[in-house]
């Protein structure tokens, strides 16, 4: 799995004219999934997201989780992370999970995550056409991998 962590002041999902998800100060996660994934990659990195502490304390160090400041996550699917660039200009993203592996496990990780983080995580639409808009707080933008571990 892969994961774009984008520390927000504010993040939403609209899908055809509707919003799908919103939040204030917290994490836009940006989730590719491949087909080797396991629920041990998805505790791994449930665990690495809620647990990041990249939130500014009283001295303006990047010391609070998102647990210390109320955050919440908004999580959106993202096969693209997965984008092959070596050959050509066309990418091309045999890596990405097929949605009949790919949703459950985003499933889980939607289940995961909000037992974590004590609060409901807002989302997006798996697999559809997505306008993300998002107030990028920082910048703070963490790539997180699970099979590198970082």
């Amino acid at each position: 799995m892969r994961a774009v962590l984008q520390r927000v002041t504010q993040a939403s999902c609209v899908v055809n004219g509707e919003v799908t998800g919103q939040i204030n100060t917290g994490f836009l996660v940006l989730l590719g999934i491949e087909d080797a994934d396991t629920t041990d990659d998805l505790d791994w990195l449930a665990q690495k997201i809620v647990g990041m502490r990249v939130f500014s304390d009283e001295n303006d160090l990047m010391n609070k989780a998102l647990a210390d400041v109320d955050g919440g996550i908004l999580l959106i699917s993202q096969f693209t992370l997965f984008a092959a660039t070596k050959k050509g200009n066309r990418p091309g993203f045999t890596r990405a999970a097929k949605p009949i592996v790919a949703i459950p496990l985003y499933e889980q990780m939607i289940i995961k995550l909000s037992a974590l983080l004590g609060k409901k995580v807002e989302t997006g639409i798996f697999g559809a056409d997505m306008k993300i808009s998002l107030l990028n707080d920082g910048p703070v933008t963490i790539l997180i991998d699970t099979k590198n571990k970082e």
